[in-house]
């Protein structure tokens, strides 16, 4: 059953993304309201398909990759509703729905064996730790979307003959701010993820800091975006050079998910 609803989930996904990129290529000046319902559904399933695979193992489904990138893209589409309703930017989910459905595709591709919860992680810090991390860099996945976003429109602003999707696209401004916030928002969680892992470290190993590649490169990952924010407060780095470093630390976020987990032995390395 929960293999069927993660399908139904995906395949509506694929859908939107289909969507999404017409949309685009098109530059129409319609709404983009039905990305957003074929989004909403396809969550719909996604979640019944989590909650399921909750219950079914007993612990928050993040502890492989493929648990792990269905929950990362359920975790992006969470703050993706609520940016939504507050600034209705439709044209968001045109390019936020492409990155979802890749998430998925990768987590359908992965061993989705349900396997009993390792001694390690029997702790009350695993719902608490990964729901701050999963959160903060869901934050980032939106940043770097807006940076993208702002990029493009930047790119027929200065252009002589824009397109209909230069009057789709929120203004600079706008985007830029949407960027901030989201930023702040994405820092501060993915700080209290790092130190609510130091603490279960030193619950389990009694060292709050091990210097395992995914500790080190997740510190990497908070650098990146602690130097976004001075760079903005303090040198007034705004616009185009922080939707660079947006997009910068996104590639971190990346890696430090995906290429710690697949290309170097890590404790914290997602298991099957």
């Amino acid at each position: 059953m929960g293999t069927l609803l993660f399908e139904i989930a995906l395949t509506l996904y694929f859908a939107a993304a289909i969507v999404s990129i017409v949309e685009l290529w098109m530059g129409s000046r319609a709404t983009s309201r039905p990305v957003i319902y074929i989004a909403i559904v396809g969550f719909f399933f996604h979640t019944l398909s989590i909650v399921l695979r909750y219950f079914q193992g007993g612990y928050l489904p993040v502890t492989n990759l493929h648990e792990a990138s269905s929950f990362y893209a359920w975790a992006i589409l969470v703050l993706f509703f609520f940016l939504e309703s507050r600034y209705k930017l439709g044209l968001l989910g045109c390019f936020i729905m492409p990155l979802i459905f890749v998430l998925m595709l990768s987590s359908s591709m992965l061993p989705r064996e349900l396997k009993p919860l390792d001694p390690l992680l029997r702790s009350y810090w695993l719902p608490v730790h990964t729901l701050l991390a999963f959160l903060g860099n869901a934050a980032f996945a939106l940043s770097f979307v807006i940076g993208i976003m702002y990029l493009v429109q930047e790119y027929y602003l200065k252009s002589k003959h824009p397109s209909g999707l230069f009057s789709r696209l929120p203004s600079l401004q706008s985007l830029d701010e949407i960027n901030y916030r989201l930023i702040t928002l994405g820092f501060p969680l993915l700080s209290l993820a790092i130190i609510t892992g130091a603490v279960w470290s030193e619950t389990a190993f009694g060292t709050y800091w091990r210097w395992d590649p995914k500790e080190t490169w997740s510190l990497i990952t908070w650098f990146i975006y602690a130097l976004l924010l001075h760079a903005r407060l303090v040198a007034g780095w705004r616009g185009r050079r922080a939707a660079f470093l947006s997009i910068l630390g996104f590639i971190f976020v990346m890696f430090t998910f995906f290429g710690v987990s697949l290309l170097l032995k890590t404790y914290h390395g997602f298991k099957g």
